[in-house]
């Protein structure tokens, strides 16, 4: 299955809403949306389901300090009601500024995860909620990148949700997950074979994660060293998380991680011009055809 993601919040209503609904006629799965500072992602989520049939919307993720586990529990037994089933729950903690922006104090990311997951579980199959009718299962998906968080998701989540990592990781995550469960990998991609703009595209991508302990450990993990992500992000870095080349190339890279475990890709399309407007419908259209 093949689904994408896309940043909502920097498209108008009337251009977010055609998108999906284009992504949906072109045969992709799912869509995914961000939980950013702009609009709230449940709400969002909520009209993207009300203007598509068959596609299935994705909170990719939302934030645990965002909301309580009662109050996201609410959210997503609406949406999977009023869709029929077609939501599907990413939660994840984040990173310490978005907590802090949102006036938390940083807690331990595994515990904080499995306390919220139990509370949302109980919370969703019953609880303080009840609607005329139980709403259909909705899947959760856990944003989870190292063992302990995997493992969480293993035991109390339905799948994980990874970004921007290479299939050996996704090999790791599988393993740690189990046979049973969704594995959804983001993919950065950017459709050109020109070396320079591919490359200047990615550091566009991977700038706001340089700063990022986080990812520094994962980095570090697969080799890589403060010098690839200090200032900028090094060539070899941008070519071991970012897709680019021409459609075959991208994906031979989709397929990897297919193979090393995939459920599901999940496209982050970018543009290899600086400034260019509008979704990369080249490569989305060619990604979905045989």
């Amino acid at each position: 299955m093949t689904g994408v993601i896309v940043a909502a919040d920097t498209m108008s209503l009337t251009d977010l809403v055609e998108y999906v609904q284009r992504l949906e006629a072109l045969g992709y799965n799912s869509v995914w949306i961000p939980d950013m500072f702009g609009r709230e992602i449940y709400v969002t989520a909520g009209l993207l389901l009300s203007n598509t049939t068959t596609l299935n919307v994705a909170t990719g993720i939302a934030h645990v300090y965002g909301r309580d586990a009662t109050a996201s529990a609410q959210a997503a037994r609406t949406l999977s009601e009023l869709s029929g089933g077609r939501f599907i729950h990413g939660l994840g903690v984040s990173h310490p500024p978005a907590a802090e922006l949102r006036g938390h104090d940083w807690e331990p990311p595994i515990e904080k995860m499995r306390t919220y997951l139990t509370e949302l579980r109980t919370a969703m199959s019953g609880g303080l909620l009840h609607t005329p009718a139980d709403p259909p299962p909705t899947p959760i998906y856990v944003a989870a990148h190292g063992p302990k968080m995997t493992q969480v998701a293993a035991e109390l989540a339905d799948g994980v949700n990874t970004y921007m990592q290479p299939p050996e990781h996704t090999a790791t995550s599988r393993a740690t997950l189990g046979p049973d469960k969704e594995l959804s990998v983001v993919l950065p991609c950017v459709l050109t074979t020109d070396v320079d703009a591919a490359r200047a595209a990615g550091r566009r991508a991977l700038h706001i994660y340089l700063s990022l302990p986080a990812y520094h450990r994962q980095w570090a993990a697969f080799g890589f060293d403060e010098s690839d992500w200090d200032g900028r992000a090094s060539d070899r870095l941008v070519d071991a998380y970012v897709a680019w080349g021409d459609v075959d190339a991208i994906r031979r890279r989709a397929e990897e991680h297919v193979g090393a475990g995939a459920t599901q890709v999940q496209l982050s399309v970018n543009h290899a011009e600086r400034g260019a407007t509008g979704p990369p419908w080249e490569l989305l259209e060619a990604m979905v055809k045989r």
